[in-house]
């Protein structure tokens, strides 16, 4: 038996421990909440931070114009993409030729290269079904053609899906209207569809002349305008000269809006040549193209890969007939002489022997080239 003393000590003991105890989980808590608290406001301050960033429209489609999105949006939040709707070829061009609507593929990559989702729902919206009447359709492409079909129109979905996957900036289509992409040949031949452009230059040995769009007077959306006048900075590609980036620039209001406003124009020279559309061509040939359908306005800067790229990962596109696009001697001074800057850097990210650009790097540039021209 514990004596009268005994008892006493066990009792302070216990209450020492006790107010050790409450004092611990007291301070344990308010540190967490603090920590919490910290980390709620270095988020708020990121995403301020990324609001305050360079408003940077981009012009384009394809592969290239959503692996450079995945770059941007850690810089800025401040994007639109406007991405070309000539596409008719692959599950797009099916669900455009089934349904009457405008093909969803490049704007679904576009989504989720700026959407806040789960790795998981990523994977969803990017599966393929490979049996049944659906092979080779995508789910994402499914959803838009859903949501097209909840919706007053195309642009009203876009608009949703953008909501609903928590898009950074605004992914917008060039144009609502049904557009067909032509080609004509340097040997006269015109060829319809853009899918078949470079599948008819390769089978009639003849470069591309020019591209058009019928109907000719198809409008862009208000808000694609609108974006081009508050933009600070208006890029231009990367992706297919012909089939990504002109589409573009033919539909009507889009011309007008770059030059009336004061951004920066910014082109991404691809980082190789592509089979049935810019063989052979320099960098500078691929600037000319794009000054004839810029009809006067000037190109302020231009991105061009200086890095070799291994041999290994080079045969496999040399087989297709294509070749990495670097500078040739003397191009670097005739393009300066057009007050175009040339930006040089190591651009490329290989990743299973696929050739990208590298989008960090190149949002940083531009970043980097608004704070400049802000100073």
């Amino acid at each position: 038996m514990f004596g009268i003393g005994n008892k006493f000590i066990l009792i302070m003991i216990l209450c020492s421990t006790l107010l050790m105890g409450t004092f611990l989980g007291i301070f344990l808590g308010v540190s967490y909440v603090r920590y919490i608290r910290r980390i709620i406001r270095q988020r708020k301050n990121n995403k301020n931070g990324l609001k305050k960033a360079p408003k940077i429209v981009v012009i384009g489609g394809g592969t290239g114009l959503s692996v450079l999105l995945r770059g941007l949006k850690n810089f800025t939040s401040n994007i639109t993409a406007i991405v070309t709707v000539a596409d008719d070829g692959g599950g797009s061009g099916i669900l455009r030729e089934d349904l009457g609507m405008l093909p969803p593929g490049d704007i679904r990559n576009c989504i989720l290269a700026l959407a806040d989702t789960e790795p998981t729902m990523e994977k969803l919206l990017q599966y393929r079904f490979t049996e049944g009447m659906l092979k080779g359709q995508s789910f994402g492409n499914l959803l838009i053609a859903a949501m097209n079909g909840i919706s007053d129109n195309f642009e009203e979905a876009i608009k949703k899906i953008n909501k609903v996957l928590a898009v950074t900036g605004q992914v917008l289509p060039v144009t609502l209207e049904d557009v067909t992409l032509f080609a004509k040949l340097k040997n006269g031949s015109v060829i319809k569809g853009e899918s078949q452009i470079p599948v008819k230059v390769k089978e009639l040995e003849s470069k591309i002349d020019e591209v058009f769009m019928k109907p000719n007077n198809a409008k862009a959306p208000d808000e694609c305008v609108l974006a081009i006048y508050d933009a600070d900075i208006i890029v231009l590609g990367p992706g297919s000269l012909y089939t990504s980036i002109i589409p573009n620039l033919l539909v009507k209001d889009m011309i007008k809006a770059i030059k009336r406003s004061s951004a920066s124009i910014v082109y991404i020279s691809n980082v190789m040549t592509q089979p049935g559309e810019t063989d052979e061509y320099t960098v500078e040939d691929h600037v000319n193209e794009i000054n004839k359908y810029l009809k006067g306005i000037d190109i302020d800067y231009i991105f061009v890969n200086n890095e070799n790229i291994p041999t290994e990962v080079l045969e496999k596109y040399h087989k297709d007939g294509a070749k990495p696009l670097l500078l040739n001697e003397g191009e670097k001074e005739k393009l300066q002489g057009h007050h175009i800057r040339v930006i040089e850097g190591d651009f490329v990210n290989i990743k299973k022997n696929y050739i990208r650009h590298d989008a960090q790097r190149i949002s940083e540039k531009l970043i980097h080239i608004f704070q400049n021209e802000k100073r």
